[in-house]
C-alpha cells in the first residue's frame, strides 16, 4: 500500500472549502516510521470561529503537536478542517476539545496536545490546552506529567 493511498486533497486543483465544522474533510496516510518517536507540530496562526453567543469572531493561533503511530495527518486535510470551524459557533475550549477528539479519533497517536492562543475579545485572552495519552502506555503518564506542567514557563506572544 503506497503511503500515500487512499489521499484526496493533496494535489486537488478543485478543493472545496466547508463553511461548517466538518471533522469528515480530515485525512490520514500511513507513518513512514512508526518506530521512531517524531514530535510533529503544526502552527496554525489563522484560525478563526464564531463567539456562540454574540456571533462575533474569535482569532488564535492553534498549535497542534502529536507524536503519531502509525498514521499520520495531512496537512492540507488538516487546514480545511481547520478553516470548518470559521463560521461555527463553538467557545474556545470548546474548539480545541473537539480537535483532540476528531484527530484523536483519526489518528490513533501515542501523544497529542493542543494548544489555543486566542487574541484577547474585552481585554481577556483565553488559552485552552488539551491532551491525550495513548492508554495503558507511557504515554498516558506523559500526558499526566505535560498537562500538569506544560504553562510553568509561559512563551512570550508578540502577536497579541
Amino acid at each position: 500500500m503506497s503511503n500515500t493511498e487512499g489521499l484526496t486533497l493533496l494535489g486537488n486543483q478543485k478543493t472545496e472549502y466547508s463553511d461548517r465544522y466538518n471533522p469528515a474533510v480530515l485525512e490520514a496516510f500511513d507513518n513512514a516510521h512508526p518506530n521512531s518517536n517524531t514530535f510533529v507540530k503544526f502552527n496554525c496562526p489563522e484560525f478563526t470561529a464564531l463567539c456562540p453567543m454574540t456571533a462575533q469572531p474569535d482569532f488564535a493561533t492553534i498549535y497542534i503537536s502529536y507524536i503519531p503511530d502509525q498514521k499520520m495527518v495531512e496537512s492540507k486535510s488538516l487546514k480545511l478542517y481547520l478553516f470548518s470551524f470559521r463560521n461555527e459557533g463553538s467557545f474556545h475550549e470548546d474548539c480545541v476539545n473537539k480537535m483532540l477528539k476528531d484527530l484523536v479519533d483519526l489518528l490513533q497517536p501515542r501523544y497529542m496536545e493542543i494548544w489555543g492562543k486566542f487574541t484577547p475579545r474585552g481585554g481577556i485572552s483565553i488559552d485552552p490546552y488539551v491532551n491525550y495519552g495513548m492508554p495503558n502506555s507511557r504515554w498516558a503518564e506523559f500526558a499526566e506529567t505535560r498537562l500538569l506542567n506544560h504553562d510553568l514557563y509561559p512563551e512570550k506572544i508578540d502577536n497579541r
